[in-house]
């Protein structure tokens, strides 16, 4: 492909005349967080008068969706009442939090199917309602299970990670995410920030030869990721050529000084190599990236349906299915912390790379998925 045109506002070469695909996103974001209250309204309106335009994805229903959802957080129980009526549940996410008679009325639906695809996506919806009957249905069937269990492959318990959320044996919930959400926005060159996307070191690959990274370095005494409860520098480090590969994620131990001791990757042997794809210009692009803390909170699923926002805390954008590793130290679920766009630091990669943490054992996962 020829490519002859530049994108006006980032300069991207194009093959085509307009704006690159995360300019576009960007401009679209921009215009969605102007709507006025009576447009905002409007959109809603119309979004439940036309609700069984969310069964497709090209319907502008569908758009309009996560645009309340992911950036005006303006998903109203009038919305979840009409979509249940309309027997609409997929996204699942319209059902997040909704109120007691949409509850119900979910787990009726749920107890009376026969269908184990009906039942999975009704448990994915009970999932991000949420509350204490929600896991109280979800604890029911995971230990008394339907005969439509056996045509699942997880059991109710990994439903409800879709929401956020899970529990052990005894019915006690495990949260998996937390309730506040920062974007990573691009800065201005030497601004203070305390997360760094990023950081190339000194030691090298075994596995490949590439160069190490702290990938994502968070000062936890920040005002605004309190939230986190990590009273210190988290730092997550890994090689970015490898992690792409792994069958399983990749791990090291933080302390609270900024110090990072990684696992070994249980994918390669000893004497195992594999090729090194990362450019000198991939780690000086990583290396570079502008990204700093945003200023402000934004919704909780602000992140979850692009693929041009980095993020902390909220829910992430499951590129296939959500994933939420186990704690290599103590066996317990680890927590969504946070994810990275790699096509925003690195030219030409695709994918995202997810990055959890169990904070008793101060030990991250990082993992990626793609298309």
């Amino acid at each position: 492909m020829c490519l002859k045109y530049h994108c006006p506002i980032c300069g991207t070469s194009l093959g085509y005349e307009g704006l690159c695909w995360k300019c576009k996103a960007e401009k679209n974001r921009q215009d969605v967080l102007k709507w006025t209250p009576e447009q905002v309204k409007q959109k809603q309106e119309y979004l439940i008068q036309n609700i069984k335009g969310l069964e497709d994805f090209n319907e502008p229903e569908y758009t309009d969706f996560w645009n309340l959802l992911c950036y005006r957080d303006a998903i109203t129980s009038e919305i979840q009442r009409a979509a249940l009526e309309a027997k609409v549940f997929y996204p699942n996410e319209i059902y997040y939090h909704a109120p007691e008679d949409v509850r119900n009325a979910l787990i009726a639906a749920l107890l009376e199917t026969n269908d184990s695809g009906a039942a999975g996506e009704l448990m994915s919806c009970l999932a991000m309602q949420g509350d204490d009957k929600a896991l109280e249905t979800l604890l029911e069937l995971e230990r008394n299970p339907r005969p439509w269990r056996k045509r699942l492959y997880v059991a109710p318990s990994i439903y409800a990670q879709c929401g956020g959320w899970t529990f052990d044996k005894d019915g006690h919930r495990i949260q998996l995410n937390f309730d506040t959400c920062y974007p990573m926005v691009k800065g201005t060159a030497g601004e203070e920030t305390p997360v760094k996307i990023g950081r190339i070191r000194e030691d090298s690959c075994p596995h490949c030869g590439g160069k190490m990274v702290d990938i994502f370095v968070l000062n936890g005494r920040d005002e605004r990721l309190k939230f986190l409860g990590i009273d210190g520098i988290l730092t997550a480090t890994c090689c970015p050529n490898c992690v792409g590969f792994l069958e399983c994620p990749a791990y090291n131990r933080f302390t609270l000084d900024g110090g990072t001791e990684v696992f070994p990757s249980k994918l390669f042997d000893d004497e195992d190599k594999m090729e090194c794809y990362m450019r000198l210009e991939d780690y000086k692009s990583m290396a570079e990236n502008s990204f700093v803390l945003a200023k402000n909170p934004v919704p909780l699923f602000y992140g979850a349906d692009c693929e041009d926002v980095n993020t902390i805390g909220g829910f992430a954008n499951w590129v296939q299915d959500w994933e939420y590793t186990t704690c290599p130290v103590c066996g317990k679920p680890m927590k969504y912390l946070a994810q990275i766009q790699w096509d925003t630091i690195m030219d030409g990669i695709e994918g995202t790379l997810y990055i959890e943490v169990c904070s008793d054992c101060k030990v991250v996962s990082m993992h990626h998925q793609q298309t």
